[in-house]
């Protein structure tokens, strides 16, 4: 059942949205507008920054939370969505997937799939090192900048972190080329990745149905 928009809980700290933590709010809400959708489904409210944000832009939005207290337009997992088939032009899912066992993250992708009608918009940790380059460049550009992958010849096993973190990018049995093949198994296309400048630690998938 629908849920009102107002008064929704802030229970994320001042240390928790961070200056590259907004980098990674600016590239979720940017990947959105630019395709003007109909309708977009967030799931995963976390501090209601993007959400709140895209609804002043005129974005219809439904949010989806496992965590009812976050007040959620709907309580659910993302491995069991309660919308129909093709309800969405956009669901995005930013920093959720990784906090369930991959099995489970790989059925919240088919759910995802299969409520969107066009695209998927996907974030996920990736521990992976890499090199940040940025310098000056004559006009029109004011800057280049880069994220320069340093992939490890041994990815250390990863180990259930404080924040929940079931795997991330990078680590043992989890390479990028992993995920990539295992969206594309789900039926997407992976239309673009790439890592934020400013906050590496978040990889960004533009998923094509």
């Amino acid at each position: 059942m629908d849920k009102s928009q107002n008064n929704t809980p802030r229970p994320y700290s001042n240390k928790y949205d961070s200056k590259r933590r907004f980098a990674s709010y600016w590239h979720q809400i940017n990947e959105v507008l630019k395709r003007a959708p109909k309708n977009v489904l967030e799931i995963g409210i976390g501090n209601g920054f993007t959400s709140r944000y895209l609804r002043e832009q005129g974005v219809k939005l439904t949010t989806c939370d496992i965590n009812n207290d976050l007040k959620p337009d709907y309580a659910a997992s993302v491995t069991k969505l309660p919308f129909s088939n093709n309800s969405f032009d956009i669901v995005v899912a930013c920093e959720i997937l990784e906090h369930i066992p991959y099995e489970d993250a790989l059925k919240g992708l088919q759910e995802i799939y299969r409520v969107s009608s066009s695209y998927a918009i996907i974030s996920l940790p990736d521990s992976t090192r890499c090199a940040c380059i940025a310098f000056p460049v004559p006009p029109p550009y004011s800057k280049f900048q880069k994220v320069i992958t340093i992939p490890r010849l041994f990815p250390k096993k990863h180990m259930l972190t404080k924040s929940g973190h079931y795997w991330e990018i990078g680590k043992k049995d989890f390479p990028l080329k992993r995920i990539v093949t295992d969206m594309q198994g789900c039926g997407f296309t992976v239309e673009k990745t790439y890592r934020v400048f400013e906050n590496s630690y978040h990889r960004f998938f533009i998923l094509k149905k």
